[in-house]
């Protein structure tokens, strides 16, 4: 059973080209965090998937230490670890303030919270090959999330007609490394390893449709909220708006508007200037 054996040649083959393609995939999302460093902004996208990815690494180290001859699950999913924590670290640095909370809430409720719950109840509530078992079912149910945790971009994607925030490279290296480590479980017949890794191609395989749907469509622009200058038309109505001032509040039978006017009417008192003028024009008359 073990992956190591000299009895299971394919299996170790098959683990340490996953081990290749895996790490590969852990540092799939790289280009899109030196351009969330350069811009200095997360620019939309999601903390979600790499807090994910990192609680199911934890689960898998944990599982690998419960059993023998699972080293190499045990240094794929190490070095998933740093490079996940390291995500989610430069994540925190450029995120705006709200989303910094919610990946706070998302850390201490799954990769604190949860994962000592699971590492308490399994010590607590089984032991031997029991132990093994439960923590294997829990560790296929989070190794599907991390599947499915890219598609909750899917709604943005189909909104915006976009593939911008699903990266094609990190799709494609869930599928091969889905296929890889599913040959590897089934190798060395360990379920738990296989079954997540059949969904997880599945969800790969969806991702890269969506990708060969939208890559080539007219992208939708997202709706944004104005903080920034006015738009261009209300500028030029603006613009306008002194003469305007000055040709409507001219009355036909005054004369021309004097240069004291002029600036009144920039100043936005013309209508109580004009007026004034026109009655002591009026008042002249009478006397």
């Amino acid at each position: 059973m073990g992956g190591l054996s000299l009895q299971h040649p394919w299996a170790f083959a098959f683990g340490l080209l996953g081990n290749v393609i895996s790490f590969m995939t852990y540092l799939a999302p790289l280009p899109t965090f030196y351009r969330i460093y350069r811009s200095k902004s997360t620019q939309g996208f999601q903390s979600v998937p790499y807090v994910v990815a990192l609680f199911s690494a934890m689960l898998w180290i944990y599982y690998a230490l419960l059993k023998s001859d699972e080293l190499l699950l045990i240094t794929i999913n190490t070095a998933g670890c740093v490079i996940e924590t390291i995500y989610i670290v430069m994540y925190l640095t450029y995120a705006p303030k709200q989303a910094k909370m919610f990946t706070a809430k998302i850390l201490l409720l799954l990769n604190v919270g949860m994962f000592g719950l699971i590492l308490l109840l399994t010590l607590l509530l089984a032991g031997g090959e029991k132990r093994v078992v439960m923590l294997g079912w829990v560790c296929v149910g989070f190794s599907i999330s991390v599947f499915v945790a890219p598609l909750s971009v899917i709604r943005l994607v189909v909104r915006t007609r976009s593939v911008e925030f699903m990266p094609f490279s990190l799709s494609l290296s869930l599928t091969v490394s889905a296929v890889v480590w599913f040959l590897y479980g089934l190798l060395i017949k360990d379920k738990y390893v296989a079954l997540p890794n059949i969904l997880g191609f599945a969800f790969g395989v969806i991702q890269m449709g969506l990708y060969a749907l939208y890559c080539n469509a007219t992208t939708r622009q997202a709706p944004k909220e104005v903080d920034g200058p006015l738009p261009e038309h209300v500028i030029n109505v603006a613009k306008l708006g002194p003469m305007a001032t000055v040709e409507l509040n001219m009355p036909a039978a005054v004369q021309p508007p004097t240069k004291e006017n002029i600036v009144a009417c920039a100043s936005g008192e013309s209508k109580e200037i004009s007026v004034e003028k026109v009655d002591m024009a009026t008042n002249v008359e009478h006397v």
